[in-house]
């Protein structure tokens, strides 16, 4: 092995040195995406904004990669909030979004993109955030949220067919990207017209927390608990963890995108190919008189500290599923109450919500269902201590509870 000389071996160890403490920001992965604004290396501060099309959803989302941080070693990240002009009800606004969007109370920090955690409390200094990372001694991800993209709902479909036989995947359509929109079929009912229970994640991209929730319900049906095994044994559960594949693979918001987001585009003739694979099964399990449940899950505003159910107006709904409903919600609160209880009376998706209200997928749901059918829109507080992982789980693994509560009191029509 040859010599070094002591001069070649100062200046290479300084080489090392110098690049060991030079820090990089990433973004080129799947979900990832900022606006990088300044590196301070030598006082150990990054600047960014949320990045995003704001024609492709609101820019609040923001996940990036970060190298070059030592064991040990104190990172600020100071977190602004985007300077673009947001749509809103359908149209250009011409003004940003407000930053409260983009800046959770703690963000989700990981040192393999796999197991993620909550930072600290972030400090509100100047309009901005400020965020106290300590280092790993390696890559550290730092976003939003928990990130839940495609490769996520790979994983879990193929953990949930290792372990259940009867959990089938299935692909819904192709985005208009061209990218699988992926899901699972869980069915162990011997009656050839079963229940149907359909659950659905991420119609707005940026809200992760409801993938994670998906999936906490996806384990729990998949799981040997007594009303698991019971709701496999009465239902078809289709369970999708991602509808905008499109937006969450390339880390835009997804919600009020150009020209309506995934939850506006439930009419007869919608753009997204896989709202309209959506509506052809929910259709045909409405003229079967099988359409019991449907659940859309989203994370609210950065206000909300409590889950709590969107549906339709009440006077669009048969005596029955006015009954339903209020018997679902009843339930829903006996089972999600802790970490994070839901709300007790349900908020309205009518003409004040939204100038394209009758076009939001609960609506529609509504609309070509039975009278029997629950249709709920699920928003789980983002914005919390307890808006981690295990938290969203364990959300899921409640609503899983409640839906299996709900059918066993209200037999098949």
């Amino acid at each position: 092995m040859p010599k070094h000389s002591a001069p070649a071996l100062l200046l290479s160890l300084f080489a090392i040195s110098a690049w060991a403490g030079e820090l990089k920001v990433s973004t080129d992965f799947e979900g990832g995406s900022a606006i990088v604004e300044s590196i301070d290396s030598t006082a150990q501060v990054v600047r960014l904004m949320p990045g995003g099309d704001p024609q492709r959803g609101w820019p609040c989302w923001w996940y990036v990669r970060i190298d070059g941080l030592e064991k040990g070693e104190p990172l600020t990240l100071n977190l602004g909030g985007s300077n673009k002009p947001a749509r809103n009800d359908g149209k250009e606004t011409g003004k940003p979004i407000a930053a409260g969007w983009a800046m959770p109370i703690k963000a989700a920090i990981s040192s393999d993109n796999e197991k993620w955690e909550q930072s600290l409390p972030g400090k509100r200094d100047q309009g901005r955030m400020l965020y106290q990372i300590t280092g790993t001694g390696g890559p550290m991800w730092i976003a939003w949220g928990p990130p839940f993209t495609p490769r996520n709902t790979d994983a879990l479909i193929a953990e949930i067919e290792k372990r259940l036989p009867s959990a089938k995947s299935f692909e819904l359509s192709q985005t208009r990207e061209q990218r699988p929109v992926r899901g699972l079929r869980i069915t162990e009912a011997k009656d050839p017209a079963p229940r149907g229970v359909w659950v659905q994640a991420r119609q707005h991209a940026w809200e992760s927390g409801a993938s994670w929730v998906a999936r906490g319900f996806t384990e729990w049906l998949a799981g040997d608990d007594a009303d698991a095994r019971w709701l496999r044994a009465n239902a078809e559960v289709i369970i999708v963890p991602v509808m905008d594949v499109d937006n969450v693979a390339t880390g835009n918001g997804g919600k009020e995108s150009a020209p309506r987001d995934h939850n506006r585009d439930w009419d007869d003739q919608p753009i997204h190919p896989e709202v309209a694979a959506a509506q052809r099964t929910l259709a045909e399990w409405g003229k079967a008189g099988r359409l019991d449940v449907f659940l859309e899950l989203h994370n609210p505003g950065y206000a909300d500290l409590r889950p709590f159910f969107f549906a339709g107006p009440a006077d669009l709904l048969t005596d029955l599923g006015r009954k339903n409903r209020a018997d679902f919600l009843k339930i829903a609160c006996a089972h999600i109450a802790d970490p994070l209880a839901v709300e007790e009376t349900i908020r309205i998706t009518g003409p004040s919500y939204h100038p394209l209200w009758k076009q939001i997928s609960t609506q529609w749901v509504t609309a070509h269902g039975n009278p029997q059918t629950f249709a709920g829109c699920l928003e789980t507080a983002w914005n919390t201590p307890h808006s981690n992982t295990e938290g969203y789980r364990t959300v899921g693994r409640q609503l899983g509870q409640a839906v299996a509560e709900y059918l066993q009191k209200h037999p098949k029509p």
